[in-house]
């Protein structure tokens, strides 16, 4: 049984830092790729950022390039979000995403039925 369990997020006021993880456990073997999507109150789920486990390629949303790093610990299977310079717009659920399956075309990255297995989600609040 495949989890994702993501943890870290919180209150940040704007212009703050937070890092928010993502464990992976249960697989057959090493996830392929891996990304973050987040949901903010009363709007659809959006990609953010995304990252193949083998090579370490990311792919980053416009509104967050510059910003956000995604990153991952291959000894721990652990992925992570470091976001930065926040703003009260990055208020969301930000959800964990994974598929053990493999893609030659990176713009599927960015594509929510890429990716088989999904995390519970954490929130993360700016705000003053």
């Amino acid at each position: 049984q495949v989890q994702l369990v993501e943890s870290g997020g919180g209150l940040v006021q704007p212009g703050g830092s937070q890092r928010i993880s993502c464990a992976a456990s249960g697989g057959p073997r090493r996830t392929s790729i891996m990304a973050w999507f987040r949901q903010a109150p009363g709007k659809e789920r959006h990609f953010v950022a995304a990252v193949r486990w083998s090579s370490g390629l990311t792919r980053y949303a416009d509104s967050v390039k510059g910003r956000f790093t995604i990153s991952r610990d291959n000894a721990k299977n652990t992925m992570y979000l470091r976001m930065n310079n926040l703003e009260s717009e990055d208020t969301a659920v930000y959800y964990c995403a994974a598929t053990f399956r493999s893609f030659f075309d990176d713009f599927v990255l960015s594509e929510e039925n890429t990716y088989e297995f999904w995390g519970q989600g954490t929130q993360v609040t700016v705000s003053s």
